[in-house]
């Protein structure tokens, strides 16, 4: 069943387009409401989870458990290097990692396998600043 496209759910896209990466609902939801824009955090979730299932926004699990989203800026299967301190995220291909889960589904007698590959860890700006502040103290 398609959403309908109602204002706030243009509003949602619009915020997620604007975050700097992969933001919680609760945090979009935050942004919303500064904006007095009197969108409900049902509504926000239910605009990511429409977004994400039409492929406008990748949703990922954090390493926490909570599910994030980003505006998709690419089409079709992909994966994320993505900045546990910044959220910075890089859309990267990963095609060891497509032959392996292929291979791996088929040795177990599996077929139509999906997976999901996210890797976290600190970016170069994040590190260098983390390094400079240890120097300084």
């Amino acid at each position: 069943m398609a959403q309908r496209n109602t204002w706030q759910r243009e509003r949602v896209r619009e915020a997620l387009a604007d975050a700097p990466g992969f933001v919680s609902a609760q945090a979009l939801h935050a942004l919303l409401r500064d904006e007095n824009t009197g969108i409900g955090l049902a509504t926000v979730y239910r605009a990511l989870a429409g977004l994400a299932a039409q492929g406008d926004a990748d949703s990922l699990q954090s390493p926490d458990g909570e599910a994030l989203y980003r505006a998709c800026t690419t089409t079709g299967h992909h994966h994320h290097l993505i900045c546990r301190s910044c959220g910075r995220t890089v859309e990267i291909e990963a095609t060891d990692v497509e032959q392996w889960a292929h291979d791996t589904a088929e040795k177990h007698g599996f077929t139509r396998a999906e997976h999901v590959v996210d890797i976290f860890g600190v970016c170069a700006v994040c590190t260098a600043a983390a390094e400079n502040e240890r120097a300084g103290d």
